[in-house]
């Protein structure tokens, strides 16, 4: 069996990469151990062709296309171009993509297409509750008439997906992110006392200006409380930095406070276990995810997880077992839960401990990966 995924966001050295970029190392690399072959197809960020063998993962970053109001024809001609060089070398049992994602690729006989539901266009302008953009509303809607099969990885992104598009009586799973527990495991001795850590991009829809918002009132009952914020900065249409914007208006409010506050851009995926593990609480106030994967992976490593109460955090924690959930739109009630953890350090510690258990029986890599293989074969034989 040969898998590719079409993805732009795979790791690469020294450029951000999100959440579906480490999904995929994290499965590749897994099915790769499986004796499944692996390839990745994508636009570089740099304007040249690069191939990489990553622990046999086999990476295609093709060059950019920089043609104004045509970058999408040009890029999407280049993937299937090597697509169909990768399928006569070698022949490509399925090809996965995100929603969009196969909205320009030509459907080669004896392939089969594959969507999975990381969080789409329609998804994510349901929950930011904003209006459909007629392009890429386009796309995604062509995207899905073409998938021959759809993984959704939450019941949430599943459900509020099919408001608006049509799954067309296709075959569709549910199956959660892997979590590497072996790379997110608990660290000893490196927790710092009142340490709270955010991890993810920084921009609106992850919570974190509710959750500078939050810290003074934690500060009030814990001075020696700090606020770590690890992630790449989300830019503005017009290139103004969310960070910035963060400084310049919600920081000087705080005053003196603010100096608690560090902004540490992004981090390397294998540094961040690191840096969870100098965690007191880890919190991720998220307005909206498909699932997320830093919630499980800090929980993974025994860390004590504030989690947003919606979308699919009632999916992810057990309220008050193996985390917190808080209204990530009140910074009184993500205080709250924050600080709830710092006043109860034994219950704190009975919940880390439930919370890596938890996050190895749903979100274990081997379990996963077994069951995306399971539904690979069963699409493959139809």
């Amino acid at each position: 069996m040969h898998i590719c995924f079409i993805t732009h966001e795979y790791p690469k050295v020294g450029f951000p990469h999100g959440g579906i970029g480490s999904f995929v190392k994290t499965i590749a690399t897994a099915l790769i151990q499986n004796n499944v072959q692996v390839s990745v197809v994508g636009i570089n960020y740099a304007a040249t062709n690069e191939k990489e063998i990553d622990n046999g993962v086999s990476i295609y970053r093709l060059k950019k296309s920089t043609v104004r109001g045509l970058a999408w024809y040009y890029n999407s001609k280049a993937i299937n171009k090597k697509i169909e060089e990768i399928h006569t070398q070698n022949p490509i049992s399925i090809i996965e993509a995100s929603e969009l994602g196969l909205a320009f690729i030509n459907k080669l006989k004896d392939i089969k297409y594959i969507i999975r539901l990381h969080g789409g266009h329609h998804f994510f302008a349901e929950a930011e509750n904003r209006k459909i953009n007629p392009w890429k509303g386009f796309q995604e809607k062509r995207s899905f008439k073409k998938a021959d099969a759809f993984i959704a990885v939450s019941k949430y992104v599943k459900t509020h997906t099919e408001k608006y598009l049509n799954y067309n009586d296709k075959p569709i799973a549910y199956i959660n992110y892997p979590i590497n527990t072996e790379l997110f495991k608990p660290i000893a001795g490196q927790e710092e006392a009142r340490r709270i850590v955010f991890a993810g991009t920084v921009c609106e829809k992850k919570g974190v200006r509710q959750l500078i918002q939050a810290f003074p009132l934690v500060k009030k009952q814990f001075p020696t409380a700090t606020l770590e914020i690890y992630g790449r900065d989300w830019l503005y249409p017009n290139g103004n930095s969310y960070t910035e914007m963060l400084k310049e208006k919600e920081l000087p409010q705080l005053g003196e406070l603010s100096r608690d506050i560090h902004f540490r851009g992004a981090v390397a995926y294998d540094k961040i276990p690191s840096r969870y593990a100098e965690a007191a609480v880890c919190v991720f106030p998220s307005h909206v995810e498909t699932q997320g994967l830093v919630a499980p992976e800090a929980m993974a490593m025994e860390k004590a997880v504030v989690f947003s109460m919606l979308g699919p955090g009632p999916e992810t924690i057990i309220n008050y077992e193996t985390g917190l959930l808080c209204d990530p739109h009140n910074p009184f009630d993500i205080a709250e839960k924050i600080s709830w953890f710092f006043l109860n350090q034994d219950k704190k510690e009975a919940i880390q401990k439930k919370a890596r258990v938890f996050v190895l029986t749903k979100y274990g890599l081997e379990s996963i990966v077994k069951q995306n293989r399971m539904f690979f074969e069963s699409i493959i034989v139809q």
